[in-house]
């Protein structure tokens, strides 16, 4: 059994876990450079967000029949479809194309400090959508991280709102949602073959948009370091980087392994130094800072359940 939250010395199976949860969150930190590596800013084209958005989860889809098939997994009971629709919606192609459409606008570090708020805005969808009752200091630290993200992206678009800042929020909503339909399946069936059906199930959709999609190579060369990020966001960012964390959550504990997802801004902005040359300055980090301190006082915060009854899960 996990021992509580800093209640005495972690066990063999939750040390493990949480090495497991961080390799996860290191996997899923890079997901932002390697976007950008993949896209390319608007002033240098590479791949299409369509494409990336679309190939990736093509691609997954078909490691992930190999693992079903390999493990002898079962298939998804009827009752879990709806849910199933919601997380593909949210995960295979709402967060993907947001961002990706984002990032050929901004770069992976402004992207990395507003995405930062993705565990409180995974916190408020599951607070709604459960009908739980977060206390008055949660939507407190909600607003306020709200703010900063707010501010920072005013602050870098030069005193003005731009538009791939909403398409950033767009990304973590629809995560959020995505995320709380996948939890709602993976208490039922082992969150590894939870990512896999979602991504199959997604396939009669992203196979043909991978298709239509695909790069005209002959009038507009794609580099190397592009078709790399491809790769990297189909097999890490979109498969074994959810194998890794849903792992380590089920070993360490989901309150005492989550807690590091914390470092996931900060590890962003650290990849996208070398991965894509740009600059880090004081004021990224102060506002990444800012944000994360947010989401780590907002998740502390009660939540009241209702009472067996009141509402359906």
């Amino acid at each position: 059994m996990s021992s509580p939250l800093g209640a005495g010395t972690p066990t063999h199976h939750e040390v493990r876990g949480l090495w497991l949860g961080l390799l996860g969150v290191v996997i899923f930190a890079m997901t932002t450079p390697m976007t950008r590596l993949a896209v390319g800013p608007v002033s240098d084209p590479q791949l299409t967000p369509f494409f990336v958005t679309a190939g990736r989860a093509a691609v997954a889809a078909l490691l992930s029949i190999a693992y079903l098939r390999f493990t002898g997994a079962p298939v998804l009971a009827r009752r879990h479809w709806p849910a199933l629709a919601v997380c593909a919606a949210g995960t295979v192609v709402g967060f993907p194309l947001f961002l990706a459409l984002a990032l050929r606008q901004v770069d992976a570090m402004h992207a990395a400090v507003v995405n930062g708020v993705l565990p409180l805005g995974t916190a408020i969808a599951a607070a709604l959508y459960f009908r739980q009752r977060p206390s008055n200091a949660f939507w407190l630290c909600a607003v306020l991280g709200c703010a900063l993200v707010l501010g920072f992206a005013i602050h870098q678009g030069g005193g003005r709102w731009q538009a791939a800042d909403g398409l950033l929020l767009l990304s973590v909503a629809c995560a959020s949602i995505g995320y709380v339909a996948g939890a709602r399946i993976s208490s039922q069936v082992p969150a590894e073959q939870v990512i896999c059906w979602v991504l199959v199930a997604s396939l009669p959709l992203t196979a043909p948009a991978m298709w239509v999609s695909w790069p005209d190579l002959a009038t507009q060369p794609v580099r190397w370091s592009a078709w790399g990020g491809f790769a990297y966001v189909t097999v890490f960012s979109m498969w074994l980087g959810f194998f890794a964390w849903y792992r380590g959550l089920a070993l360490g504990g989901t309150v005492r392994v989550s807690q590091v997802q914390l470092v996931q801004p900060f590890l962003a902005l650290l990849f996208a130094v070398p991965v894509l040359g740009e600059r880090l300055d004081t004021t990224t980090v102060l506002f990444s800072l800012a944000v994360v301190a947010t989401v780590f006082i907002g998740k502390k915060m009660p939540v009241n359940t209702p009472t067996p009854g009141a509402c359906s899960p």
